[in-house]
C-alpha cells in the first residue's frame, strides 16, 4: 500500500505518525494552501498498520538524510554516503527525488520573473534553449511566451518541451554562462526531470484558442501521435471545477449514470459537490444512493469512467456546446 500512496498522502501519514503535538509544530511552518492540502489528506487517509507507518517514516528519514548530506558535502559526497548506507539503487532514487525538490527551489526566480522580461531575454534564443528555460517557468508564463513567439518557432518549442525528459548539468551550464548577465545563475547538480507531455499539456491548457488550434494543426503534421497524446492530457476530470454551472449541466446530460457514479467515487469533495449542485434533486438522490452501494471499485475503472466524461466535455467544447474557461486571451460574452 505504501508504494501506491501519493506524496501528499505520505506527508499526511508522517504527520499522523509523529503525533498531534509535533504535527502542530510542523503546521507553523506551512502556508495556507499547504495546510489545507495536508489537513484534507489527513482526514481522508485511512488507518495505517504499524509496519506501513514505519515504512513511510523510514522513507521520510532517508529523504531528510539525503538533503542533509547534499547540503553539507555536495552531491558526489552524498552519493558515496547514501550508497554505503542504502545501496547504489536506493541512493540514486533518493538523489533524484531530492534533486527535483531542490531544482524547483533553485529556479524559483524564473517563476517569479515578469513574463515580458523573460520574453525579452529568451525570444531570440534557439528553440531548444527556449524549451529548456520554459520548463522551469510556470505554465502561465510559458503559455504566454509561446503564444507571442513567431509561428514557426512555436511548434519547435512545443515539440521540444513535450519530448524533453532530462537536462544534463553540462547543457544547463552552457546556458548559465550565456545568460548569467541577465539571469541569476542556473543551479543544478544532476539530471533533473523537466518538460515532458504533462507539462506541455498544462501549458496548452493556458493557451488562447487561436494559438492552441494553430499549434495542434501544425504539430500534427510533424508528429501526429505526439499531438494526440498532448491533447488527451490537456483536460483532466478534476478540471471540472473551472467550468461554470451551465457547462456542467450541459455535459451531465450526455454522461452515462454508471460512469458518473464511478467517476464521483474517485473524485475529491470539491468536484463531487459541484456536480451534485448542478443536478436535479431526483438525479442527485439516485447517484448518491448508487454510491452507497458501490464498493471495492478498481482504480482503473474509475480512471476510465473519468476519461470518458472528459472526452464528452472536450467533444462538446469542440462543437461549441460549452466553454472551458482557460487561461490566455479567450473572451466570453455573457
Amino acid at each position: 500500500m505504501v508504494d501506491t500512496l501519493t506524496p501528499q498522502q505520505k506527508a499526511a501519514a508522517v504527520m499522523i505518525s509523529i503525533g498531534a503535538e509535533n504535527a502542530a509544530g510542523v503546521y507553523k511552518y506551512l502556508n495556507e494552501d499547504e495546510i489545507e492540502t495536508l489537513t484534507l489528506e489527513i482526514s481522508k487517509l485511512k488507518s495505517l498498520s504499524a509496519e506501513e507507518s514505519e515504512m513511510v517514516l523510514t522513507s521520510f528519514y532517508q529523504l531528510c538524510l539525503t538533503k542533509k548530506v547534499i547540503d553539507e558535502g555536495g552531491v558526489d559526497y552524498a552519493r558515496v554516503v547514501l550508497e554505503k548506507a542504502f545501496g547504489a539503487q536506493q541512493a540514486t532514487k533518493l538523489l533524484e527525488r531530492v534533486s527535483s525538490t531542490m531544482r524547483s527551489r533553485n529556479f524559483d526566480f524564473i517563476r517569479k520573473a515578469d513574463y515580458k522580461n523573460l520574453m525579452a531575454i529568451i525570444q531570440n534564443e534557439h528553440p531548444q534553449t527556449i524549451a529548456l528555460i520554459l520548463s522551469y517557468a510556470t505554465s502561465d508564463q510559458a503559455s504566454t511566451i509561446i503564444s507571442e513567439l513567431p509561428k514557426d518557432k512555436q511548434i519547435m518549442v512545443v515539440e521540444r518541451i513535450a519530448k524533453m525528459s532530462s537536462a544534463s548539468p553540462d547543457v544547463v551550464g552552457i546556458i548559465e554562462d550565456n545568460l548569467e548577465k541577465k539571469f541569476s545563475s542556473f543551479i543544478t547538480f544532476d539530471n533533473s526531470e523537466i518538460g515532458g507531455i504533462d507539462y506541455i499539456a498544462d501549458i496548452m491548457n493556458h493557451m488562447d484558442r487561436s494559438n492552441e488550434k494553430y499549434i495542434f494543426d501544425e504539430l500534427s503534421k510533424v508528429d501526429e501521435k505526439l499531438a494526440e497524446e498532448i491533447r488527451k492530457r490537456m483536460f483532466v476530470f478534476e478540471d471540472i471545477t473551472i467550468l461554470d454551472d451551465m457547462a456542467i449541466q450541459r455535459f451531465l446530460r450526455d454522461v452515462d449514470s454508471k460512469d458518473l457514479v464511478l467517476a464521483i467515487k474517485g473524485s475529491n469533495q470539491e468536484v463531487s459537490n459541484l456536480i451534485f449542485k448542478n443536478m436535479s434533486n431526483r438525479q442527485a438522490e439516485t447517484i448518491k444512493s448508487d454510491l452507497e452501494y458501490t464498493h471495492n471499485v478498481r482504480l482503473r475503472d474509475v480512471e476510465e469512467a473519468q476519461q470518458r466524461i472528459v472526452a464528452i466535455i472536450r467533444r462538446l467544447e469542440e462543437e461549441g456546446e460549452l466553454v472551458i474557461m482557460k487561461g490566455g486571451k479567450d473572451e466570453v460574452i455573457a
